[in-house]
């Protein structure tokens, strides 16, 4: 499995506490004197426990969906803010929030779902751009193919199969995958992390246009500031045209992104010139 599933929240079922070395008398030692607190039958919390996760294991689940995701510190855009409670097969959940997944509940093997269960269950309640550019974000930070994560979240509904068809895990930032998602859906023919002579790698490319999907955590510190403009200017003189867009651009202002690329592309004004 992706090694991003080993996280320690400070929640076990009584398998994971007998796999650690504790005696079925050592738990219940614990749990009379405090240092662990039952949660429902068989699960138990420290207490400095994540209280998310206490939260979802005492509804009778576990933490799953987008919220075990971004617990696995994956990319998540906004929206989804709420605890995504996963039934299980062994609880009786107390809420009508559940997040249910294709096919029968998966058993709970830890009290935070990894990152392929996380995202089966995600695909019904994520946007679809928004699923794509998470998954991503897993490919991207655990190494693998999209084959990979297919064979990672094992048999699954037409819509997974389809929505990872448009992953890629070359991918550096959930906004460049979703400007690449969107794009692509308008029909541009989009290249993904293309490495330019001089510049070096810039995050998408149409033709002669470079598109870099700037953040404020990689791209405002004096020497980000600086090599960004030398990148801009060596671009410019061999002929490149670059458009920098922004975290809230994509979100918040895409219609008018994608206004200003289609003035670039509708005059043709990004197809690649040989020099004469």
């Amino acid at each position: 499995m992706i090694r991003l599933i080993t996280m320690d929240f400070g929640v076990y079922s009584t398998k994971e506490l007998l796999q650690r070395g504790f005696s079925t008398w050592q738990i219940r030692r614990e749990a009379d004197n405090g240092v662990l607190v039952a949660l429902r039958r068989g699960w138990y919390a420290t207490a400095t426990a994540d209280p998310d996760v206490v939260t979802a294991v005492r509804l009778g689940g576990v933490l799953g969906c987008v919220s075990a995701l971004r617990k696995h510190k994956l990319w998540v855009p906004p929206g989804y803010e709420r605890v995504h409670t996963r039934p299980t097969r062994d609880g009786e959940l107390k809420s009508a929030r559940a997040c249910v997944g294709f096919g029968r509940p998966p058993a709970a093997l830890t009290a935070v779902d990894p990152i392929p269960v996380a995202l089966l269950h995600a695909a019904k309640c994520m946007r679809a751009e928004h699923w794509i550019a998470t998954c991503d974000s897993a490919l991207n930070s655990a190494g693998l193919t999209v084959s990979r994560m297919a064979s990672e979240i094992g048999p699954s509904a037409r819509r997974i199969s389809s929505l990872l068809d448009k992953c890629d895990p070359d991918s550096q930032s959930g906004t460049e995958s979703i400007t690449r998602v969107r794009l692509r859906a308008h029909g541009f023919a989009v290249v993904v992390q293309p490495s330019i002579s001089g510049v070096g790698r810039t995050d998408l490319r149409i033709g002669r246009l470079l598109i870099e999907c700037d953040s404020v955590q990689h791209h405002t510190s004096l020497e980000s500031y600086h090599n960004d403009r030398r990148r801009d200017r060596r671009a410019l003189v061999d002929g490149w045209l670059t458009l920098r867009i922004t975290y809230d651009d994509v979100l918040y202002g895409w219609e008018a992104v994608l206004a200003d690329i289609r003035a670039i592309t509708r005059p043709d004004r990004h197809r690649r010139r040989e020099r004469p």
